[in-house]
C-alpha cells in the first residue's frame, strides 16, 4: 500500500485530465522498464512475535537504523514511516510487513541486484535488533489480533471501512504479503492487450508462487490463502475485471471503474480526512461531504488510484498482483515471468493465443479455484499445471529472445529455473511447507521462521 503521493497540486476540472493521466504512461519500447514490489514479515528471534511501531526493538528503530545506508527518512506525526532512496522506497503496510518498492531498471539483472542488496541491508540491522523477517504469502503463526497497527493516518481509515465491506479486509491488511511487478506499455493498444493477457494468466502466477497454507500455526486448507482473502475483501475494488475483455475497453473505460470506486481519504495539508464509502465522482463536482465545496487535485487521483485492488491493476503501468512473497529467487522470477511474457512481441503473442479463447466463466473458475487447488485444479483437458507449464515455456522463449545478459554472458532467463523446478516436480512452494509440517516439523509451525527466514 502507498504512502502520499507526490504529484503535483493540479485541480482537476474534466474527465478527461483522468484519461490523459494514464495516457501519459505511455512509452517507446527502448524506454521501457521493470519495477519490482515485494512485502515480507517480521519477527522477533526470541519469541516470534511481529515488533511493535515503537520501541527499542520496533519497527521504527529498523527504519532509522537503514538511514546508515543513505536512506532518507519520510515522517508522518513526526515518526519515521518510510524511507526513500535512488527512485525507490521503503515503506510498511499497516501490521509492519516491511515493502521494497524498487527503482524502475532495464533489466531483471538490475532488479534482482537491488532486491538482494535490501535483504543484506535489512538483515545487518535487523541482526542488532534481534529481529528476523520471512517471505510468505500469509502469516502463519499469529492471529489477526496478535498483529499491531502502524501509525499511519490511511490505515485507520481503512482499519475502521474494511468490516463494513467483506470479512477477510483486516487479515489482508495485517496477515498478506505479496511479490509485484510494474511494467509499461507503448500505446493504449498495447496496454490492452497487455491487461487482458496478464489478467487472464494471473492465476497461473497466483498457482506458481503459492506460499501460504497456514492460519495461525495449522493447515488452512489452500495453496494461496492471500489470494483467498481477496475474494471476501472489498468486492468494489478487487476481483478479475471482466470489463477489461470487452470490445471496447481502454483508458475510458478504466477511468470509469475508478470513478465508481469509493474513496478510502483524502490527503490534505498533511492531514488525512476520512471520505470512505464517498464518492469521487462527488468529488468532481464540489460535493465530497467531508470536504464540501473543494475540488479533487491529481495528487487525489493518483491517491485514489492506488485504493483500487484487482488481480491486475492499471496507472500509468501495469501491476501485476497475484503472486504470494516467497524468498529472494522468487522475488526475482515474478518480475522475469511477466517480462518473458509481455515485453516481447512474439512472446505476447503466443500468450494470447493462449489465452484469448478462455470465457468469462473459464477466467473466474481458474480466479475462484486456484487459491485453494494450485497448480492441481482441473482445467479444460487438463490442470494449471498443463497451462503453467505452456506460459512458462512462452516467458522463458521471451527472455532468450530479449537477450538481456550479465557480466557472465547469462541472459535473464536463468531467474526462472525456480519455477521450471515447480513445474517439473507438481510441487509448489505451499507443497514443500506442508510436507515439511507433517514430516521433520512434527506439526509445528515455529521452524518455519527459521528454516525460511531471509
Amino acid at each position: 500500500m502507498s504512502s502520499p503521493s507526490h504529484v503535483a497540486e493540479t485541480p482537476i476540472t474534466d474527465r478527461n485530465e483522468l484519461v490523459a493521466t494514464l495516457a501519459s504512461g505511455e512509452k517507446p519500447q527502448a524506454q521501457w522498464r521493470i519495477g519490482t514490489e515485494h512485502e515480507k514479515f517480521g519477527f522477533r528471534l526470541d519469541d516470534l512475535r511481529p515488533p511493535t511501531f515503537d520501541g527499542d526493538r520496533g519497527i521504527e528503530a529498523l527504519l532509522n537504523g537503514l538511514t546508515r545506508f543513505g536512506w532518507a527518512p519520510v515522517q508522518e506525526d513526526g515518526r519515521t514511516i518510510a524511507l526513500l532512496r535512488d527512485n525507490a522506497s521503503v515503506t510498511l503496510e499497516p501490521a509492519g510487513q516491511l515493502e521494497l518498492s524498487g527503482a524502475a531498471v532495464e533489466t531483471i539483472h538490475q532488479t534482482c541486484v537491488e532486491t538482494g542488496t535490501h535483504l543484506n541491508e535489512v538483515a545487518q540491522v535487523a541482526g542488532e535488533l534481534q529481529l528476523g523477517f520471512l517471505g510468505m504469502g500469509f502469516q502463519p503463526k499469529w492471529t489477526r489480533d496478535e498483529m499491531p497497527w502502524m501509525p499511519k493516518g490511511r490505515y485507520k481509515i481503512m482499519r475502521e471501512y474494511m468490516p463494513k465491506v467483506g470479512t477477510l479486509g483486516l487479515d489482508m491488511m495485517t496477515r498478506t504479503c505479496t511479490v509485484q511487478v510494474n511494467l509499461d506499455y507503448a500505446t493504449e493498444a498495447d496496454m490492452v492487450k497487455k491487461f487482458r493477457v496478464s489478467l487472464a494468466l494471473q492465476p497461473i502466477a497466483t498457482a506458481l508462487f503459492a506460499d501460504s497454507p497456514f492460519t495461525e500455526g495449522k493447515p488452512n486448507g489452500y495453496q494461496s490463502y492471500r489470494s483467498h482473502i481477496w475474494t471476501d475483501t472489498d468486492n468494489d475494488r478487487t476481483g478479475m475485471l471482466d470489463f477489461v475483455f470487452e470490445d471496447g475497453f481502454g483508458y475510458e473505460r478504466y477511468v470509469d471503474y475508478l470513478l465508481d470506486v469509493p474513496m478510502y481519504f483524502s490527503y490534505r495539508d498533511g492531514k488525512y480526512h476520512d471520505a470512505s464509502g464517498q464518492s469521487f465522482r462527488d468529488f468532481m463536482v464540489g460535493k465530497l461531504p467531508v470536504l464540501p465545496g473543494q475540488l479533487p487535485t491529481l495528487r487525489d487521483w493518483s491517491d485514489h488510484m492506488t485504493t483500487a485492488f484487482p488481480e491486475v491493476r492499471l496507472k500509468k503501468y501495469l501491476e501485476m498482483r497475484g503472486a504470494d512473497a516467497g524468498p529472494w529467487s522468487r522475488l526475482c522470477a515474478l518480475p522475469a515471468f511477466w517480462v518473458g511474457l509481455l515485453y516481447d512481441d512474439a512472446a505476447l503473442d503466443a500468450a494470447w493465443d493462449l489465452v484469448r479463447d478462455f470465457s468469462l466463466v473459464e477466467r473466474n473458475v481458474l480466479r475462484d479455484g486456484v487459491p485453494k487447488h494450485g497448480l492441481k485444479l482441473p482445467f479444460r483437458n487438463g490442470t494449471v499445471l498443463d497451462l503453467s507449464r505452456e506460459a512458462l515455456k512462452i516467458a522463458v522463449a521471451g527472455l532468450k529472445r530479449r537477450a538481456a545478459r550479465n557480466a557472465d554472458g547469462q541472459d535473464e532467463s536463468k531467474f526462472l529455473e525456480v519455477l521450471q523446478e515447480i513445474v517439473d516436480s507438481g510441487l509448489t512452494p505451499a507443497d514443500r511447507k506442508l510436507a515439511l509440517f507433517h514430516g521433520e516439523w512434527n506439526g509445528n509451525i515455529d521452524p518455519v521462521f527459521k528454516d525460511f527466514a531471509y
